[in-house]
């Protein structure tokens, strides 16, 4: 029997509006009444996942800023953390400063960006069909460099993003040479949908995601099932995506969602027969579970 399914959000759990579907809801419930315990790991910020364990019923724990962070949700408190330190991330803020190119920093509650842009202008959209207590954090800042200089914040990651490959990958070539960190290689375009009144309007763009160098969510999952006393062979893990590589191949039962790009599809055990807006998480759980 698996013990645990760990379960990536955008793009696996969460259909394209960032929502979780009702049938999904219903069989996850089934499954932890069941023994299987679900846990959500992500790349967001603590609050933002909290609401969607809530939502889930998850209870026992959960995993943010792709493995920067384990939270215990019975002791509500971080049992677990991999934070970059201040003079990195201003080390990273003046390269894309320097550059003109759009970043947000992700700390333990909340984004810090600019403007309202790319990730953060999606999660700005999803957070109007909430409520007050249920949305994604956002704090839009005018100078964030400084903002970082003169706070102790704790950054889980930076997000750089593009629309225009060349200058995409011409920052990513210099941030690559910073000693430290982790820069998550991606391959394609993210392709989020919002709202715009009665309009449904895609949001296309490149990104790459950086850590603490050697910090993601298998090392996190490693820490968790250590603690535990529970087996990598006992375990499942779900993803989509570059930063869900090393929790697919080496979780016991390694799921990919239909729709993924290749170089991920080639490392799972088994890609699901529905995509995250059919309940693809929740039928490929029933399967194996």
């Amino acid at each position: 029997m698996y013990k645990i399914a760990f379960i990536d959000l955008d793009g696996t759990l969460l259909n394209q509006y960032g929502a979780v579907e009702e049938e999904t809801r219903k069989i996850l419930k089934n499954i932890m009444d069941k023994g299987t315990d679900i846990v959500l790991a992500s790349g967001r910020p603590v609050d933002a996942i909290k609401q969607i364990a809530k939502e889930i019923e998850s209870k026992n724990y959960f995993i943010a800023g792709n493995g920067a962070l384990i939270y215990d949700l019975q002791k509500d408190e971080i049992i677990y953390k991999e934070t970059i330190k201040k003079e990195k991330v201003l080390e990273i803020i003046k390269i894309c400063n320097e550059n003109n190119i759009y970043y947000n920093i992700y700390t333990k509650n909340e984004i810090l960006s600019s403007e309202l842009k790319y990730n953060v202008l999606y999660y700005y959209k999803e957070n109007q069909k909430k409520e007050e207590i249920n949305k994604t954090k956002i704090n839009i800042v005018q100078d964030i460099y400084k903002y970082i200089e003169e706070k102790d914040e704790e950054i889980l990651k930076i997000t750089v993003c593009d629309e225009n490959k060349a200058i995409f990958d011409s920052i990513l070539k210099r941030l690559k040479k910073v000693k430290g960190i982790e820069v998550l290689e991606v391959e394609h375009m993210s392709r989020k949908v919002i709202k715009n009144g009665t309009d449904t309007v895609e949001i296309n763009y490149y990104y790459t995601e950086i850590m603490l160098k050697d910090t993601d969510k298998w090392k996190a999952i490693q820490y968790l099932i250590d603690k535990l006393d529970i087996q990598k062979e006992e375990i499942i893990g779900i993803g989509d995506n570059s930063n869900d590589k090393q929790m697919i191949e080496n979780a016991g039962l390694g799921i990919v969602m239909k729709g993924s790009a290749k170089e991920i599809i080639d490392i799972g055990n088994y890609v699901t027969e529905q995509t995250n807006n059919e309940n693809g998480v929740a039928k490929a759980l029933e399967k194996f579970i």
